[in-house]
Order: structure tokens, then sequence, then C-alpha cells
């Protein structure tokens, strides 16, 4: 089942609280019910950047390429054959996995847009059907480039 099918994908859709759900650009503690979303390599080695801070603080797993590890998210951005494709499609189970946990709020950063080399303008779109769930926050950026 989609649950977004009663949505238009018109930028009117998306929600009036955005201003509200802006993920700051440094993350260095969580609430409890707080997950850190970030960009990874594919190999899920967690080296640099957000993953390696996720790996340091909010329990991500050295290896997992994918999906909740501790209080973080990880979606593969860069690294052997990751293109946009399979960004989307990585972005696309993130979606449904927060909309399955409305009891938690997930800080999305700007993935893929350091090291993975994207920018927002090709990794905001992605977030669409997310930004219309009220426990998704996202970059300014993303944020946006969804409403331009």
């Amino acid at each position: 089942m989609d649950i977004f099918r009663h949505f238009k994908r018109s930028k009117a859709a998306l929600p009036s609280d955005w201003q509200e759900r802006i993920t700051p650009d440094f993350v260095s503690t969580l609430q409890d019910n707080e997950i850190f979303v970030f960009g990874c390599r594919n190999s899920g080695r967690h080296f640099d950047g957000a993953s390696a801070f996720a790996l340091k603080h909010f329990g991500a797993v050295f290896g997992q390429r994918e999906g909740a590890q501790g209080q973080s998210y990880a979606i593969p951005t860069i690294g052997g054959t990751i293109g946009l494709k399979a960004i989307r499609e990585s972005v696309m189970r993130f979606t449904e996995y927060a909309a399955a946990h409305p009891e938690l709020r997930f800080l999305v950063t700007a993935i893929g847009c350091g090291g993975g080399g994207w920018h927002p303008s090709q990794i905001a779109p992605m977030f669409r059907k997310a930004a219309l769930l009220p426990n998704v926050w996202l970059p300014q950026d993303f944020w946006d480039f969804l409403y331009a």
C-alpha cells in the first residue's frame, strides 16, 4: 500500500510546518526519540564525515551499509556502483521506515552532498514523500529545493 497516494506531487502539497522541521547544521546530541540520518559508503565503512560521527556517537555499525543502527539510520551515497537510482531506492526504504515509526523523529543530514559529491538539487527531490511525514526533519538546503 502506498501511504502517500493521496498527496499530490505538486510543491503545494508540502507541509505548512516545514520551517519548524529543519535539521540543525550540526547535530551533537540526540533526544531519546531522535534518529540521526546520514549518508555513508556503500561498503558501510564509516570512516569520515557524518558516518564517522554516527559511528562514534549514535551507534552506527561499522560495515552496515543501510538502515537503522543504534540511534542512527544509514543511506549509502558513495562507493562502488552507487548512483542516483540506488540512492532514490534507499531513500524510499527510509521513508517507509520513518512512516512505520511515527514515535521517532528523524534528523536527516545533507546525505550525499559532502563526500558523496552530489548536489542538493539532485538529492532533495528524493525526500519529497518523506517531507510529508511530520516526524522527518530535513536540512535547509533540501527544503529550499523542495519549495523552489
